[in-house]
């Protein structure tokens, strides 16, 4: 029983590197918009040149993948992907990597 234990650990072992080998690409769901954010004063955001209102509750991940707080962002022009509420707020926004940026 014990050998039974080892081999099927092994093999969970051994394929779990191929499962998570396409962790680099992050998917984004299908509605979402792209854009060029600035950090602006909270609640809100520029994309586009325009202010929009963040909803409540909303998210932003950085190019790790890491969510971040509306008042640590720096920088301008950041590219983006997000997603918009039913009242057309911000609720979800992404923060490109350059590779993510470059692919259409």
């Amino acid at each position: 029983m014990p050998i039974r234990r080892f081999l099927i650990m092994l093999a969970c072992l051994l394929t779990s590197p191929m499962a998570s080998a396409d962790t680099d690409q992050r998917p984004f769901p299908a509605n979402t918009k792209r854009g060029l954010m600035t950090p602006a004063p909270y609640p809100e955001i520029q994309i586009n040149s325009d202010r929009r209102q963040l909803a409540p509750g909303a998210r932003i991940w950085n190019q790790d993948n890491l969510i971040e707080m509306p008042a640590s962002l720096r920088g301008s022009d950041l590219p983006v992907r997000y997603t918009e509420d039913s009242h057309g707020e911000i609720d979800r926004v992404w923060i490109l990597t350059p590779d993510e940026a470059r692919a259409k």
